[in-house]
């Protein structure tokens, strides 16, 4: 077995101790390297779409992808951003409808899909994989109604401003301060539900007041603890 080999098999990945598989038993993850696909997700590709019947789970190793939906006047509104260590696509495949997202790469991803029997099947006989799923499920519940009161309880430039501040804690920063993960402003107007002319005016009036700087399209906080304060006066 070669390095890569070793470290992609699921008992040896390091990955799989940020999700649910961490508490499949060593027959389990056995079953479930035989049986898992490698896919290399380029920039700006689809790995599934709303509507779609889905016949396992994407297991993300490198990436970020957004999760999406499409409202009713036809925007897209992300619900979510997906990163290393992820699993995307079980609510789907354990309530047995189809999917109600679409996930597309924001980056360059390597993804693992896991066939829908090497989920069901401990699902049904393994009580600690039972329960870390159901977490995982209510965590996101309650990630999606924290996203809903913020959207009701604080302006758009608060809303971007506490998105970047997410971007930053979660996904870091390069060596000129800049943050690693740039939305375009299309992305970012679909987080904080507005339209992208709004987004743009609310960026350059963050700017303006010294809260970020931008560069082409890279943008980084200037002051992390200002900015805070200002998400938080209501």
């Amino acid at each position: 077995m070669s390095k890569e080999d070793f470290t992609k098999c699921c008992k040896n990945c390091l990955v799989r101790q940020f999700n649910d598989l961490n508490t499949l038993n060593k027959e389990e993850l056995k079953l479930v390297s035989k049986a898992k696909i490698t896919k290399i997700i380029k920039k700006g590709e689809t790995l599934f779409k709303e509507g779609e019947k889905l016949n396992g789970v994407f297991c993300i190793r490198h990436g970020v992808s957004k999760l999406s939906q499409l409202s009713s006047n036809g925007r897209e509104q992300i619900i979510k951003l997906a990163t290393k260590g992820e699993v995307i696509g079980q609510r789907s495949i354990i309530i047995e409808e189809t999917i109600n997202l679409k996930a597309t790469a924001l980056s360059d991803m390597e993804v693992c899909f896991i066939p829908k029997d090497n989920v069901i099947i401990p699902l049904k006989s393994n009580p600690k994989f039972t329960m870390q799923v159901l977490k995982t499920m209510i965590s996101d519940l309650k990630d999606s109604n924290r996203v809903i009161l913020s959207l009701s309880q604080k302006n758009v430039k608060q809303r971007i401003a506490q998105t970047l501040l997410y971007l930053d804690n979660n996904y870091g920063v390069d060596d000129g301060g800049y943050l690693n993960l740039n939305l375009s402003r299309e992305d970012l107007a679909s987080i904080v539900g507005t339209a992208i002319e709004s987004c743009i005016r609310n960026v350059s009036a963050l700017k303006k007041e010294g809260f970020i700087k931008i560069t082409g399209k890279k943008m980084a906080i200037l002051d992390k603890k200002i900015l805070v304060r200002f998400i938080d006066d209501f």
